[in-house]
């Protein structure tokens, strides 16, 4: 198919046309930007949410319970589960696999496994590029699941307008993760597998983080505004529920993100969650920092791409010299430096620009 019967097919709803859109976006085929360029125009309607955690902490369940739960309120999902890259191939380690045991069949439903590619973060700029075409589909949700490599799953924050970081109980592994700086990305925080031993101290220690990353940025909470509940335990409705005001805590214009405790493997939980993550998307709305958050993703997505490209030119440059190696020995011989060698490839990228300047 053409680019042009492409685009058309997705627009239209063809789920063929949007498979095969990704592929080219995944292999970079010759055309995918012009693909990506014309679908952009027609994305910008659908909901991003990222679900990221450590290694076992159960997201595909709960990503497959939530597609369940929007497909049950009449709204259509996308899914891209980023999957470790085979070191053979670079595709999806994982991409086989049946990720969406419950939707299988369901014309609302799209499921693609792509590969990180070594990413860091575990998202590449195809992850990126399939969440445009996802959106001009026409999808009402878009679902990001994570490889779950720790530290590096900040780099999600540029894609989901809602971050939901789950963390298994009875781990200090995940607690020191946390620490480390996915705090700072998480918009709801999840205790899955809550009917396990230590969930309530997790809960607690969540609360603890919360109320000091708050604290320090000048804003005083008390634990009831970060503990937003959630609980499977001693409901008797069996899905965990809270009201969607009683979880959704904003102070002094601030989102405060709430704890949220799941057993995905049971349904519980799973329909709170979606409130609290429906609230969090009216809060980004109604503040106007939705739109603030997405042209921050749209810069640090440019400076990618420049680099990217940048990094493809000076590679051929030095490709049509000889290679680098012959730079280095120039340099190892005393007949050049490093500075200089730099100077003759950047040099002329930096007189072009000028020139366009004038």
């Amino acid at each position: 198919m053409s680019g042009e019967d492409l685009v058309d097919g997705v627009l239209d709803g063809d789920q063929r046309a949007l498979a095969r859109v990704i592929t080219r976006i995944e292999n970079r085929a010759t055309g995918y930007r012009e693909l990506v360029s014309t679908l952009h125009r027609h994305s910008g309607d659908a909901g991003i949410i990222g679900v990221t955690g450590s290694p076992g902490s159960g997201k595909s369940t709960l990503v497959d319970k939530l597609v369940a739960a929007y497909r049950a309120r009449g709204q259509s999902v996308g899914v891209i589960a980023v999957d470790p890259a085979s070191p053979f191939t670079g595709g999806a380690v994982l991409g086989d696999r049946i990720r969406m045991e419950s939707t299988i069949g369901d014309e609302g439903v799209f499921v693609r496994s792509m590969s990180a590619r070594g990413t860091l973060g575990g998202l590449s700029t195809a992850t990126s590029d399939a969440v445009t075409a996802l959106d001009a589909f026409g999808m009402d949700r878009i679902i990001i699941e994570t490889v779950g490599a720790g530290q590096n799953e900040v780099d999600i924050v540029k894609t989901a307008d809602t971050v939901a970081v789950l963390v298994p109980p009875g781990s200090g592994d995940d607690v020191q993760m946390l620490k480390a700086g996915i705090l700072e990305i998480g918009d709801v925080f999840v205790v899955n597998k809550a009917d396990l031993s230590g969930a309530d101290r997790m809960v607690r220690e969540l609360t603890e983080m919360i109320q000091e990353r708050r604290n320090l940025r000048g804003t005083d909470l008390d634990a009831d505004a970060v503990e937003s509940g959630g609980g499977h335990h001693g409901d008797g409705g069996g899905d965990g529920a809270v009201a969607a005001e009683d979880r959704a805590r904003v102070v002094e214009g601030l989102w405060v993100p709430p704890i949220v405790e799941t057993v995905a493997n049971q349904g519980e939980g799973i329909e709170g969650l979606l409130d609290t993550v429906e609230a969090h998307r009216s809060f980004l709305g109604e503040s106007g920092e939705l739109r603030a958050t997405r042209r921050q993703r749209y810069e640090e997505e440019i400076r990618a791409l420049v680099r990217s490209d940048l990094r493809d030119l000076v590679a051929a440059e030095f490709a049509d010299r000889g290679g680098i190696e012959a730079d280095a020995q120039r340099v190892l011989d005393r007949e050049s430096d490093t500075y200089a060698v730099v100077e003759s490839v950047v040099g002329p990228i930096r007189d072009c620009l000028a020139a366009d300047e004038e």
